[in-house]
Order: structure tokens, then sequence, then C-alpha cells
């Protein structure tokens, strides 16, 4: 940032405070998930599979917000801890779709416990209509990002 002013003021940006958030929440989520050996990644993965079976590799990465590389390789370490489930050979093309075990959603029970105490504390100062209020503003932004709205 340049001394002249020309820079943004980090304290009026609503990007720089979005960030510190989700950074500030991904900490709080790695620190419970931790004692359970998991990663926010291999948390995501696994509520991902449970909500919709048999994803390919990079619908996981997309749904994770990570490189298809990082989930395959997430994904050969959760085939060999059995929580999940990949074919042999693709069905079709080239496309491994992948499954949770029961062994998987005994994990996910577990972390989403974890989770949903991060989400709790993390809304705990703000009453149902702000959290409601909150909800649609932020998936308002997300939309108007989304689809190139530029406020004309």
């Amino acid at each position: 940032m340049s001394q002249s002013g020309a820079g943004v003021d980090l304290d009026k940006s609503l990007g720089y405070l979005l960030k510190e958030a989700s950074s500030a929440l991904r900490a709080a989520m790695e620190e419970v998930l931790r004692p359970l050996g998991m990663t926010v990644t291999h948390y995501s993965c696994l509520e991902l599979l449970s909500q919709r079976p048999g994803l390919s590799n990079s619908e996981l990465a997309r749904g994770a917000f990570v490189t298809r590389q990082s989930m395959n390789v997430l994904l050969q370490a959760l085939e060999r801890e059995g929580q999940v489930i990949r074919p042999a050979e693709a069905p079709v093309g080239k496309v491994l779709p992948a499954r949770l075990t029961p062994r998987g959603r005994r994990s996910l029970e577990k972390a989403t416990v974890a989770v949903r105490s991060v989400e709790v504390r993390m809304l705990s100062g703000m009453t149902e209509a702000e959290q409601a209020g909150a909800f649609r503003i932020l998936r308002g932004m997300v939309h108007s990002l989304r689809d190139g709205n530029d406020g004309a």
C-alpha cells in the first residue's frame, strides 16, 4: 500500500473483512477437526460425498475449493483408511465416482458435531433475524460476483 492514501483502507474494506472472517472460521474448524485426525478439506470431502454420493475427483475438488491434484491425494488416503470407496475401473469415461463407507459416515458424524459447534459459536452474538439477514446478504454477494453483476 502506498503512503499517499491511494491504497485500500483495510479498516473499511468489506473484502478484507470477509477474508479475515474466512480465515478465522477455517482456523477454528481446523482446531476442532485436528483431534479427529481431519482437516477442513477432509471434512468437506466427506460432507460433499454424504450429500452427493458418486461425485468425481474434479467435482469434489471444486466443492472443497482445492486443486484436482490435492483432492486426488486426499481421496487415495481416504480409500486406504477405508472411509471412501471408488471402483477399480471407471464405469463411464475416466471418472471414478466416490462413495462413503460406513467408516467414513461415522467419521463424518463426529466431524459434523465439531464443525457445527464452531458455526454456533460464530453466530452466537446474533439474533435469528440478524443471522437470516447475514445469509441473505452473503448469498447476494456471491450471486453478484458469480454472475458478473457490476451493480449497474
